[in-house]
């Protein structure tokens, strides 16, 4: 994998209040008696579309050309991609959640090794025992359900909450693909599909397999632990 196209990722989820700028009546709802609807928790509750929807409102706002045009009853990329807002490729998502530096990429969020890392992240831990099936053991990060965006350590490259807190939408349809020797230049997934793929643990995660930031999820209608985060080209 190559990346020619330099590109800028948003260093914190997309929050509740900044969502609310696109769609004013947006409301991320709650879970147990927690709410997810303040305005510094990410937003959740929203379709890959509406990320979407959210990025080219963006470029809007910025007089940037847009990254998704209309299709049938979907949105699709622009192609050749321009350099309006859009979801981070899953490309650019995993090298720079695994980023570690001197051609090293890390397994987890915190590290190569397990246990969890003290405030390594919001993950599903001792006080979600109430709202989550499983836990962490031992391992209390404070917030049953999703943290005000930001809240934890920046990783190698300054991005906050890449593993933990919500999941994230990123820009790809999924597929299982092959391993292949072909290096693969600034990838942006396959042209047609149904299902999005989604990236990172988020506050109901626990498993040792979800935790790894090579752990890909997909789907298409909105869930209450998936927001995103914004991408775009340099150049």
């Amino acid at each position: 994998m190559e990346f020619k196209r330099g590109f800028y990722l948003g260093v914190t989820e997309v929050s509740n209040a900044q969502f609310r700028k696109f769609k004013p009546e947006h409301r991320s709802g709650i879970i147990g008696n927690h709410t997810l609807d303040l305005d510094n928790q990410p937003v959740v509750g929203i379709t890959w579309m509406e990320a979407a929807l959210y990025c080219n409102w963006l470029s809007e706002q910025e007089g940037l050309p847009l990254a998704y045009e209309k299709k049938g009853e979907t949105l699709v990329a622009v192609n050749p991609m321009t350099k309006g807002y859009r979801l981070p490729t899953d490309a650019e998502w995993e090298w720079a959640a695994r980023y570690e530096g001197g051609g090293k990429l890390r397994r987890y969020p915190w590290g190569d090794t397990l246990p969890v890392t003290p405030r390594s992240g919001n993950y599903a831990d001792t006080t979600a025992r109430l709202i989550v099936q499983e836990v962490i053991p031992d391992y209390d990060d404070g917030f049953a359900a999703s943290a005000p965006v930001g809240k934890f350590p920046a990783n190698t490259l300054g991005l906050q909450d890449l593993g933990g807190n919500v999941a994230e939408w990123v820009h790809d349809y999924y597929i299982v693909t092959a391993d292949t020797d072909k290096t693969l230049v600034d990838p942006a997934g396959p042209t047609d599909g149904k299902q999005h793929v989604i990236r990172g643990a988020s506050w109901k995660h626990s498993g040792v397999t979800d935790l790894r930031l090579s752990a890909r999820d997909f789907g298409e209608g909105a869930r209450n632990d998936v927001g995103f985060r914004i991408a775009r080209y340099a150049d």
